[in-house]
């Protein structure tokens, strides 16, 4: 005898691949001042880095895409962080990142003393080249080969 079997939602979430721009929004509403303006001036200058990008939360937190992950930022009890999602974009800067604390791909800052604006901008651009080299090597390996088939040996 068959056993039915009642239908089960995904065990893991299906995500949006971009989020209205008014679900970011809403985000930056439960953040506390001065927090909040810090992170909506982040915003903005992330947009202007990286006009092709999409937005959309990720982790619960806002997020940019462009050719996959680009950067996000989020806010915690005691500072604001941009999520760089690259060690080797983050080590290009170590010596403008100095004054910051810095892990592999985050960067955290007091709320009240934002990141300058060129150094965002140089942060987001050092991840948009390296997505698109990612995606132009992606590119080239899916290509077909074209080298010559191995050449039979003559005895």
């Amino acid at each position: 005898m068959k056993r039915s079997t009642p239908k089960r939602s995904p065990s893991v979430s299906v995500k949006k691949k971009s989020a209205p721009a008014n679900e970011i929004d809403e985000f930056l509403a439960k953040v506390p001042e001065p927090a909040r303006t810090t992170l909506e001036k982040l915003r903005t200058t992330i947009r202007a880095a990286a006009p092709k990008a999409t937005e959309g939360l990720s982790y619960q937190v806002p997020a940019f895409l462009y050719l996959g992950p680009l950067v996000s930022f989020g806010a915690a009890a005691k500072h604001c962080a941009l999520y760089v999602m690259s060690g080797t974009a983050l080590e290009s800067y170590k010596d403008e990142l100095s004054a910051y604390d810095t892990s592999k791909g985050t960067v955290r800052f007091p709320a009240d003393k934002p990141l300058p604006v060129a150094l965002v901008k140089k942060l987001v651009k050092a991840r948009i080249a390296e997505n698109e080299a990612r995606a132009l090597l992606k590119a080239g390996k899916s290509k077909p080969s074209t080298r010559s088939p191995p050449q039979k040996k003559s005895r």
